[in-house]
């Protein structure tokens, strides 16, 4: 019998969340057309047991699923921030930190330039998780791969220093699906921590959206505790939040991008649906030495 990871199916919250967009991706990897390929994202799933009608459940309403409503929204997003960490990589950040990173596999799939070091943060039971599944494959990373363990809430760039990072030589920073589960205070702490711990030159990708009643219900359909995850992040517009910090941004809107790989606009950011929100995509590079 399979081994079965022990903290299968007890992932919550934030966590949790992690399977939905492993399914996400997994289902891109089947497409001909895929925008990338996730050769894992599969196996979380086998590991945790969750069955498809979870994450493609559709709200009472009869309106649209999660599946339905992010699929395009995870496959564009990914394609466009794979592209920019291994740009940054290549351009001399030869540190890649990955936070929140939950079932990432970015460190095992992408072909990344010699002596990159990408360092995963995320909850102990995620990493450990992730690791047993893994493992299980023989999978192995295409980098120096460094674990930190650590709640961002906490002193997680301690933890990095403790870890390896160099604060002093130019980093690539990945916030993939964090800005909008956090308040405003929140986001301001997250910015200001990885502006400290940056030197000018490092690069910060990042995907950022609106809320909206169409996703609410559809996160409502999975589980209410994944309703109120959603905070709002940045007050005020994300260019002048990043320009305050020392940061050159460069904003693309989602629909644009997603039109760039010749996808629809993904149905929660559609201006031409009632209800729906904005996204963004979006890199910026350290030109000030704010530490």
């Amino acid at each position: 019998m399979a081994h079965r990871p022990e903290l299968a199916g007890e992932l919550t919250g934030i966590g949790a969340t992690a399977l939905g967009v492993a399914f996400l991706r997994a289902e891109e990897s089947r497409r001909a057309d895929r925008l990338f390929d996730d050769p894992y994202a599969r196996t979380f799933l086998d590991a945790d047991g969750v069955a498809r009608s979870v994450w493609t459940a559709a709200p009472a309403s009869t309106g649209p699923g999660f599946a339905e409503l992010m699929a395009d929204q995870v496959a564009v997003r990914t394609r466009f921030l794979d592209r920019a960490l291994l740009e940054a990589a290549g351009a001399g950040c030869a540190q890649v930190v990955l936070l929140a990173c939950g079932l990432d596999t970015r460190a095992f799939r992408l072909d990344w330039p010699a002596g990159t070091r990408v360092f995963e943060v995320d909850f102990a039971d995620v990493l450990a998780f992730r690791r047993t599944c893994l493992a299980g494959h023989g999978v192995l990373a295409r980098c120096d791969r460094v674990e930190v363990p650590a709640d961002l809430r906490d002193d997680w760039p301690g933890a990095l220093v403790e870890a390896g990072l160099r604060p002093h030589v130019p980093t690539a920073w990945l916030a993939e699906g964090i800005l909008y589960a956090l308040p405003a205070d929140a986001a301001d702490l997250l910015l200001d921590r990885i502006t400290c711990a940056s030197a000018p030159g490092s690069v910060l990708a990042l995907d950022h959206m609106e809320d909206s009643e169409p996703l609410r219900a559809a996160r409502r359909a999975i589980s209410a505790e994944l309703v109120d995850l959603w905070r709002g992040g940045p007050a005020g517009d994300l260019a002048s939040w990043l320009r305050g910090r020392g940061w050159r941004p460069a904003l693309r809107d989602l629909g644009e991008v997603a039109a760039g790989y010749r996808r629809p606009v993904p149905p929660a950011f559609d201006p031409d649906r009632a209800g729906t929100g904005r996204g963004w995509l979006v890199t910026a590079r350290l030109v000030e030495d704010r530490r």
